[in-house]
């Protein structure tokens, strides 16, 4: 039974399912001669007691609900991917407090292995602009407690919001410390993950530096939707990415590697038809996985783009760059010019501009999974651009441009600006990953021509939190390479004020009525699970201006 404050579906997004692409401590021996008979003579119900392994999420939030998300284990043999364990009847409890002595919702939901045991409560009737605190219970266990926080009311006066900001976790390449970091806050209403929460590759394709650091599961590259489903169960069981999932709610799109590398609406760089199965069919199971396990509300099947609204102060378009783009430019399949080419396919591209033109709130924000500014690389030396080529997934001889980014569909990067200058639309900021380095870009109208041109918006890039930078693939010290190559990158690309090609972490947007600021944090080793953090610089856009400057105060 549901309370009549919540609509609970129990996938949480029925509509969801569509097409995908690219030390230990011994026991003594004492114990161990306790151990076995003292667990032969507990009752078999007690040994299978269900069991909250994945912790619990929130996303999506609105001014009056939130998506609350968890995955049971029923049995210790139904673990993710398998298909195996029992109907569970999952309860859920929203409350003002961490005590939960203000029950304001509560509910009840049943895992199957249809959904891969995981279950969404999407639950409305709360109050905006508030903290609350929510739990799962099964069969007498109950899952960990987590805060969650709605946001403000469509008509009201925001002063302030403050966003984590990630991208390109992936787990062989080392420990995920940036979340614990942004967790340890306390401070943010939600938090951006722009694409790659997993990644799809066999164990030692893709670790750092050639070393895997902890092995993902399942061991091959993941094809299958039981693959998808253990791969999502392996990175839910990282303690920083639970600490984090417990803090504050997300808001997420995905990009390539949820699927398999440089995905398009056909196929994917990574993923070889036949042998590896049907692209229609692998990206199904991709898309079904990833909306099973992650907190998210698709607005239109089997995609992530939508929109959420943060009161009068901003509101935040999200996009779904691989679902619906072409393929990627090469001398065998057009040019990026070609107007016939999309990266958001027509539907997606006339509701980014109608939503943008019709926003009447101050900022404008754009979580986008891979750089729309104008990126020329073709006057670095051939030592930095064939490392370069390989972080990019690109042939490593004559590379000009980055094809897999907006540099690949210049029609649809053409018409959007140019949309954004014709209608006066300012305050308009793209916040990106993928590309493995940090930038502060102003997104100009002509590049060729900036700064005489006009810039229509700004952008502010993440690095990823684990993923090889430059300095990896090149195998140098952090550093070398980002002081050769930044000076050529931002001499090549004036519209480019600062970029870090080297160094991993994470961003804390904080947005006020006056200005958009990113901090941009660097984590010390992504091999070492206790790592820790530092700030590294801040760039801030201020309202009316469409360009970015250096500011040196975090927030």
């Amino acid at each position: 039974m549901t309370s009549r404050l919540s609509s609970s579906d129990p996938t949480g997004a029925a509509n969801s399912r569509a097409p995908r692409r690219r030390t230990v401590v011994k026991a003594a021996a004492a114990t161990a001669v306790l151990a076995a008979p003292l667990a032969a003579a507990l009752p078999a119900r007690a040994a299978e007691a269900p069991a909250f392994l994945h912790g619990v999420a929130s996303g999506d939030p609105l001014p009056d609900g939130i998506l609350l998300w968890t995955r049971v284990t029923p049995t210790s043999a139904a673990t993710p991917g398998s298909g195996l364990g029992p109907d569970t009847e999952v309860s859920w409890t929203v409350a003002k407090d961490k005590a939960f002595t203000t029950v304001v919702a509560k509910g009840s939901l049943t895992a199957t292995a249809a959904t891969d045991h995981t279950v969404k409560a999407d639950i409305r009737g709360l109050e905006p602009a508030t903290d609350y605190w929510f739990r799962f219970s099964a069969g007498g266990t109950d899952s960990p407690v987590a805060r969650t926080r709605t946001t403000p009311a469509a008509d009201a006066s925001v002063p302030g919001l403050r966003f984590g900001v990630v991208s390109c976790a992936n787990w062989e390449a080392g420990y995920f410390s940036a979340y614990r970091h942004l967790a340890a806050r306390g401070d943010l209403d939600a938090w951006l993950h722009l694409g790659d929460y997993i990644y799809e590759y066999k164990s030692g394709e893709y670790g750092t530096r050639g070393t895997v650091v902890r092995p993902h599961s399942p061991a091959g590259e993941i094809l299958t939707l039981a693959d998808y489903r253990t791969r999502h169960g392996r990175y839910k069981t990282d303690p920083d990415l639970q600490a984090l999932h417990h803090r504050a709610p997300v808001v997420a799109i995905w990009d390539d590697h949820e699927f398999a590398d440089n995905a398009w609406s056909g196929g994917a760089v990574n993923h070889t038809e036949g042998a590896e199965g049907t692209w229609t069919a692998r990206q199904a199971a991709a898309k079904q996985a990833y909306f099973e396990w992650m907190p998210v509300r698709p607005a239109i099947e089997g995609t992530t783009y939508r929109r959420l609204r943060f009161g009068k102060l901003a509101d935040l378009s999200l996009l779904d760059l691989r679902s619906f783009r072409s393929q990627q430019a090469s001398t065998a399949n057009g040019s990026v010019d070609d107007p016939d080419r999309t990266i958001t396919g027509r539907a997606q591209l006339d509701w980014l501009k109608s939503g943008l033109k019709a926003s009447d709130t101050t900022w404008r924000l754009v979580g986008n999974s891979v750089m729309i500014s104008p990126f020329a690389v073709g006057s670095l030396s051939a030592d930095l651009l064939k490392p370069l080529a390989k972080l990019l997934g690109l042939p490593q001889e004559g590379i000009a441009l980055n094809t897999d980014q907006w540099d690949g569909y210049t029609d649809d990067r053409r018409e959007l600006l140019a949309h954004l200058r014709s209608n006066a639309i300012r305050n308009t900021v793209f916040l990106t990953g993928d590309i493995h380095m940090a930038w502060a870009n102003d997104v100009p109208v002509d590049a060729g021509t900036y700064p005489l041109s006009a810039s229509a918006a700004t952008e502010f890039v993440v690095t990823s939190m684990t993923s090889d930078n430059l300095d990896d693939i090149v195998k140098v010290p952090e550093g070398v390479v980002s002081a050769i190559a930044s000076p050529v990158i931002r001499a090549a690309n004036r519209h480019v004020h600062w970029v870090d090609t080297d160094r991993h972490g994470y961003g804390v947007l904080d947005v006020t009525p006056t200005r958009a600021q990113m901090d941009y944090y660097v984590i010390s080793d992504r091999a070492n699970p206790n790592a820790t953090s530092s700030w590294s610089r801040s760039y801030r856009t201020l309202t009316g201006s469409q360009t970015v400057e250096r500011t040196y105060d975090p927030v």
